[in-house]
C-alpha cells in the first residue's frame, strides 16, 4: 500500500497543510489502515519533490493530532487513535459552547456563528 498525496503548487494551502490533511483524510477514511508504516521523511520528501522540513513539519502536526505515532528508529505509523479528530472536536465545541452560554448568546446565536465559521472554513473545497 502506498500514500496517495498529490501536491498542487498553485494550491492556496501551503504543501505541507495539502500533505497534512490528505493523510489525514486517508487515515480517517481507513485508506491508510491503522499500523500502516509511513515513508520516512526524506523519502516522503524526495518521492514529493518537497523539502525535507516541509515533509516533517506535517509529520508533526499529524503526530500532534492523534493520527500518527513515531516509534523511533522503527518509523512512522498510522496511530490507533481512530476517532482522535472526533474527540478533539468535541472538545472544541464543547468550549465554544460554554464561551457563548457565559457571553450570553441564545443558543440560535451561537450556531449561526458556528455554522458561519465552519462554512468559511470550508470555502473553496
Amino acid at each position: 500500500m502506498t500514500l496517495n498525496i498529490t501536491i498542487d503548487p498553485d494550491a492556496p494551502d501551503a504543501p505541507y497543510e495539502q500533505l497534512r490533511a490528505q493523510v489525514s483524510e486517508q487515515a480517517r477514511s481507513g485508506a491508510l489502515p491503522v499500523g500502516h508504516r509511513l515513508p520516512t521523511v526524506r523519502g516522503l520528501a524526495e518521492e514529493l519533490g518537497l523539502a525535507a522540513n516541509t515533509v516533517a513539519k506535517a509529520y508533526r502536526a499529524l503526530e500532534s493530532d492523534g493520527v500518527i505515532e513515531t516509534r523511533g528508529r522503527n518509523g512512522t505509523f498510522v496511530a490507533a487513535a481512530g476517532d482522535a479528530a472526533e474527540r478533539q472536536a468535541a472538545a472544541a465545541a464543547a468550549v465554544y459552547a460554554a464561551q457563548v452560554r457565559r457571553l450570553g448568546l441564545s443558543r440560535e446565536a451561537a450556531l449561526g456563528a458556528a455554522g458561519e465559521a465552519v462554512r468559511a472554513a470550508y470555502e473553496g473545497d
